[in-house]
C-alpha cells in the first residue's frame, strides 16, 4: 500500500536514517525489543523513535500481548511505500510553459506524483483499483536540432491518437510525455 505524505513535519520525522530502517523493517509487524535486537540498539532508544512514528501515523499498532508484568506492543509501518510531495523537500517549481524547458519536466513530473500518489491514497482506502498507464521508450538522436523535429512529429502523432478515443461524456485522463538524456550507464552499471 502506498502512502502520500505532503505535510512537512512527517516527511522530516520519517527521514532520519534510524526511522527510515525502522520503517523498512516494519513492513513486517514487530516489537521495539525485536527491533531493537535487529539494530543492535537499546530498546529505549527504538522505542522513543516508534512513538514520534506512532504519533504522525507513520506506524501503527497491529496488537498488544500480556508478557509477564508488561504488554508488548507489536507495529508495522502504515504503509509499504511512502510517496513524498515533491513541493515539501525543495522549492517551488516555477510555472514555466516551455516545452523544452528542464524545469517544465520537473514541475509537470512533480505534478503527476502528486496527483496519482493522492489519488492512489483515496483509492486504496476505498479498496479500489487506480487505472493508469505507462509509456517508457528511449531514443537516440543523431544531432541535437532532432529533439525538435521529434518532439514535432510526436505532438501530431499523439494529437490523432488522442481525436479518436476522445470521448465527451467519458472519464479525462492527463496523457504526459518528457524526455531527458538517459543517464550515461557505466561498465559495471550495464
Amino acid at each position: 500500500m502506498l502512502r502520500y505524505v505532503e505535510e512537512p513535519e512527517k516527511v522530516r520525522l520519517a527521514l532520519s536514517p534510524l526511522r527510515r530502517r525502522l520503517l523498512e523493517l516494519l513492513r513486517e509487524p514487530s516489537s521495539a525489543t525485536q527491533l531493537a535486537a535487529a539494530l543492535d540498539l537499546p530498546r529505549q532508544r527504538v522505542n522513543y523513535h516508534l512513538r514520534e512514528l506512532e504519533k504522525v501515523g507513520l506506524v501503527e499498532l497491529v496488537e498488544e500481548r500480556r508478557r509477564g508484568g508488561f504488554t508488548e506492543r507489536i507495529l508495522r509501518a502504515a504503509a509499504a511505500t511512502l510517496v513524498v510531495d515533491p513541493g515539501v523537500v525543495g522549492r517551488a517549481f516555477t510555472q514555466i510553459r516551455d516545452q523544452y524547458a528542464a524545469e517544465h519536466l520537473v514541475e509537470v513530473a512533480a505534478g503527476t506524483v502528486r496527483d496519482v500518489a493522492r489519488m492512489q491514497t483515496a483509492a486504496d482506502a476505498d479498496g479500489k483499483r487506480l487505472l493508469t498507464f505507462t509509456l517508457e521508450a528511449e531514443v537516440r538522436f543523431a544531432a541535437p536540432g532532432d529533439v525538435h523535429r521529434f518532439t514535432d512529429a510526436l505532438t501530431a502523432a499523439v494529437q490523432r491518437v488522442v481525436e479518436e478515443f476522445d470521448s465527451e461524456g467519458g472519464r479525462p485522463y492527463r496523457l504526459i510525455a518528457g524526455g531527458h538524456p538517459a543517464p550515461r550507464r557505466t561498465e559495471e552499471g550495464s
